[in-house]
């Protein structure tokens, strides 16, 4: 009943639901699109429809706002935040910027809309290595992710002046969590994201952001997968490679903003148009131009 209502009500309003993979599985049902970050951002930058409605947390509506100034954006579980965006600020890098003068400032998507108002160029962890290496600066400062940094600084020739950010989520991915998958799994293929540890990401077969997670898992040659990262890509592994079984490397990998959302916050979100994001219009056109910057490059 209430999915019928979710797309009369999307009907009625003519709104559009963006959703991220971590989301829970129920929330695949009522998205128009799922995907990670970069492909949210990219669908966000050509919505028709006057109300956008987020699956996600705040920073990925923030962008679909940016993004969509004239339209209504709306986050479904209003509370739902992103602990590693809030590792930096606009104001810390403004101090960077002053310690290394010569240095671009890289953001990860995963910051606020103010703290991209100080950045040149935005990143996602599918497009980070090759933006960086475009970029003429010899100097990137990263923010706010070490992990994925460490990554980064791993694969280019620039020197990355890395920050202390991390993802609570991909940080607490181990060495043992790592070796005790391999020892009752050793001929399955090892999946890790970017913003996991750098001594875990050695370990593993396939450094992968959430949709390259599915590229790779449609053409390697193997079946059953191993997948480092948060728990809700799971779900959408097995629904567009069915025929592969996917088994999690840390089983308690889980955002909790992430599965905040259900679906009675998305019809209610709807039906009332609440949780709207607001945000200066300074800030949305100088956060523009660090997102633009990455959609072109990537």
């Amino acid at each position: 009943m209430i999915l019928k209502e979710i797309d009369e009500l999307k009907k009625s309003k003519n709104a559009v639901i963006l959703a991220h993979n971590y989301q829970p599985e129920e929330i695949y049902q009522v998205a128009d699109f799922v995907g990670d970050s970069l492909e949210l951002a990219r669908v966000a930058s050509n919505v028709e429809a006057d109300v956008i409605v987020f699956c996600g947390v705040r920073f990925m509506a923030e962008t679909a706002k940016i993004l969509n100034p004239e339209k209504k954006v709306l986050l479904a579980a209003n509370d739902a935040g992103c602990q590693m965006a809030e590792m930096i600020s606009a104001t810390k890098v403004r101090e960077l910027r002053n310690n290394f003068p010569d240095a671009a400032v890289a953001c990860y998507v995963n910051t606020t809309a103010e703290t991209k108002t100080e950045c040149d160029v935005c990143v996602t962890s599918s497009n980070a290595v090759k933006i960086i290496n475009s970029l003429p600066q010899n100097q990137i400062i990263f923010v706010p992710d070490k992990n994925l940094g460490s990554y980064v600084a791993k694969n280019c020739s620039k020197k990355i002046i890395l920050t202390d950010g991390y993802c609570y989520v991909h940080d607490c991915i181990s060495v043992k969590d790592v070796e005790k998958i391999r020892e009752k799994y050793h001929e399955a293929p090892i999946l890790v994201h970017p913003e996991s540890p750098s001594e875990v990401v050695d370990m593993c077969d396939y450094v992968c952001s959430t949709s390259q997670m599915i590229s790779v898992s449609k053409e390697v040659d193997a079946k059953v997968i191993i997948v480092g990262t948060e728990i809700g890509m799971l779900a959408k592994l097995r629904q567009e490679v069915p025929e592969k079984t996917f088994v999690p490397l840390k089983s308690d990998a889980i955002c909790g903003d992430m599965k905040l959302t259900d679906l009675d916050m998305v019809k209610d979100c709807l039906l009332h148009e609440k949780n709207e994001i607001f945000l200066d219009k300074d800030v949305m056109v100088k956060a523009k131009s660090c997102i633009d910057k990455m959609l072109l490059l990537s």
